[in-house]
């Protein structure tokens, strides 16, 4: 008895010993596991500095985060205004599941309680807690969660999501401890990337200016620099379309002179009439954004009745009180919206890009100032000169012609001089008369104008209104006979459609390049009835064509209808 009893006295003291042996090492354990999480926090830390790509900065953050408290699901939500989700950068869902839930959350339910209180959130089960809104169909069962607030400067610029702890259980303080740390080290990364993107913007913005201002004073041509325009400002903005309208002369509409990006082919020419947003923003002079534009009840016609456009915004090209033309900057539909600095920072370009047009044109002005001048000077030169000099010629000719009497031959050929002089006289004249007719300034309506005139007319007798299209320089390139040619055939043709084709749709597209005019004329009526031989109204259309070197092609238009195409070569320009 007295020998197993000192035995059992003797295990006691082993078994203490393990039990502190035990607790040792499982305190060495989560030293080394603390250590680990310090060590791979600091790698998170730098990862997410070493670049200032912001995008790139934004996708590490929340990789980072679903690594340090391993987590299955992870997202950062990116506030915008009125307290709404902007945008939603997710972790740990495929492509088809992101799909199959469809638009990112817009900051309702446990996302929208970390907008309005942003302080850190543990919950053991999303689904019981008063603010949950549930989820969407095909979005993944998610349980436990985890978040926090991420701060640029004292902002809360979003909040980091993290849901589903790997191994089952629920997170902990320690967990909450190193995600709001990853937040603050991730608030400075984000500034760091805003700061340098910004300042790429400005030193693109600086260039993008110097360039366009460097065109328009070199003489490059006014479209050119308007399409690189157009295209330089969806390249700032991240646009899908960005389109430029500038006024009709003679009329209240606009026109799209210039368009870059997606469908850019489907508006370039289009003319937006006065109910259109682009023409309330010309006429008052303040920018109008939408987050919707195509389905945006303000929005009659348009661009965003061709292409299907989504966050959007219009800005005025204003110098002073005068706004020489809109710029539209859209995204399509389901696009980020826009975000205030890319307003900002694009209404500040579109002032620069106004007060370089605007110089140009007065540097155009003076240029032809400076012409018409010339041909003043040239006129008077003309006039005080040659003229009276052939003139007095012609006078000293006549005196030796009567004198010549008896010599016939010498004296017909005297008199054929006098007359040549008198021709001379008349060309050096009429040169002069066209010398000071050209480009006097009338105010007569240009081409442009014409053809919206001619399109209006037409709708009263369709009875609905044609798409009409305009491409190019046409009050500046077309000459003025070939300008009337046109009119005459759109009249024509629009005739024929409203008196034979039936149709309820119309589409005009007129177009002029450096070497055609071209005018298109598509309807969806009945098309063209073989039985009919006889047509007086095409017989003048081709006529017109060829009579200045041109073609005329009638055609059926598919599924239904007619298409009347008319095509000119256009006279070399003056060198």
């Amino acid at each position: 008895m007295s020998g197993e009893g000192r035995r059992g006295d003797a295990s006691k003291p082993r078994l203490r010993l393990d039990e502190l042996l035990d607790e040792l090492q499982d305190q060495v354990t989560r030293v080394r596991g603390a250590r680990d999480r310090v060590h791979t926090l600091l790698d998170a830390v730098l990862a997410i500095g070493s670049d200032l790509d912001l995008d790139t900065v934004l996708h590490r953050i929340v990789e980072s985060a679903v690594a340090l408290v391993d987590a299955r699901y992870g997202a950062l939500g990116i506030v915008g205004e009125e307290e709404t989700i902007q945008r939603f950068i997710t972790v740990g869902m495929d492509e088809r599941t992101v799909t199959a839930i469809g638009h990112y959350p817009r900051g309702e339910g446990i996302l929208g309680l970390l907008i309005r209180e942003p302080e850190p959130l543990r919950l053991a089960d999303l689904s019981e807690h008063p603010a949950s809104a549930g989820f969407p169909e095909g979005h993944p069962p998610m349980h436990t969660f985890l978040g926090a607030p991420v701060r640029v400067r004292d902002e809360v610029f979003g909040n980091l999501y993290l849901t589903d702890k790997r191994d089952g259980r629920e997170f902990d303080a320690d967990d909450e401890a190193i995600l709001r740390t990853l937040g603050a080290a991730a608030g400075v990364a984000i500034d760091n990337a805003r700061l340098y993107a910004d300042a790429r913007h400005r030193e693109r913005l600086l260039g993008a200016g110097t360039d366009l201002t460097r065109s328009l004073l070199s003489g490059v041509e006014p479209g050119k620099v308007l399409r690189s325009l157009a295209g330089t400002v969806r390249e700032l903005a991240g646009a899908d379309l960005v389109t430029l309208a500038v006024p009709v002369p003679g009329s209240e509409d606009l026109v799209v002179e210039a368009a870059s990006g997606t469908g850019a082919e489907k508006v370039q020419g289009l003319v937006l009439e006065t109910t259109t947003l682009a023409a309330k923003v010309y006429r008052t002079g303040e920018p109008i954004t939408s987050d919707g534009l195509s389905a945006d009840p303000r929005s009659l016609g348009g661009s965003a009745s061709r292409v299907d456009l989504g966050p959007a915004f219009f800005t005025p090209l204003a110098t002073g009180e005068r706004v020489m033309g809109v710029l539209q900057v859209a995204r399509v539909a389901g696009g980020a919206p826009f975000t205030e600095a890319a307003l900002e920072m694009i209404s500040g370009f579109a002032a620069q890009a106004a007060l370089a047009l605007q110089v140009a044109e007065h540097r155009r002005h003076a240029e032809r100032m400076n012409v018409m001048e010339d041909r003043d000077r040239i006129g008077r030169d003309l006039h005080d000169l040659a003229v009276q000099r052939l003139f007095a010629s012609g006078l000293s000719l006549q005196m030796v012609f009567g004198r010549l009497a008896d010599r016939p031959e010498l004296a017909e050929r005297v008199r054929q001089v006098v007359d040549d002089l008198d021709d001379t006289i008349k060309i050096i004249r009429s040169t002069i008369y066209a010398l000071h007719q050209h480009d006097d300034g009338t105010g007569e309506a240009g081409l442009q104008a014409q053809l919206i005139s001619e399109a209006e007319r037409a709708g009263q007798t369709l009875g609905f209104a044609p798409a009409l299209r305009m491409t190019g320089l046409l009050d500046t390139r077309v000459p003025p006979e070939y300008a009337e040619h046109l009119v005459a055939v759109l009249r024509e043709a629009l005739s024929n459609v409203a008196r034979h084709a039936g149709a309820t749709a119309v589409e005009i597209a007129a177009e002029v390049t450096d070497t055609l005019l071209r005018l298109r004329v598509t309807d969806d009526g009945r098309g063209i009835d073989p039985a009919v031989t006889r047509r007086s109204g095409v017989s003048n259309l081709r006529h017109r064509a060829e009579r200045l070197g041109g073609t005329l092609t009638l055609g059926p238009h598919r599924p239904s209808g007619t298409v009347v195409e008319w095509a000119v070569p256009l006279p070399e320009t003056a060198p």
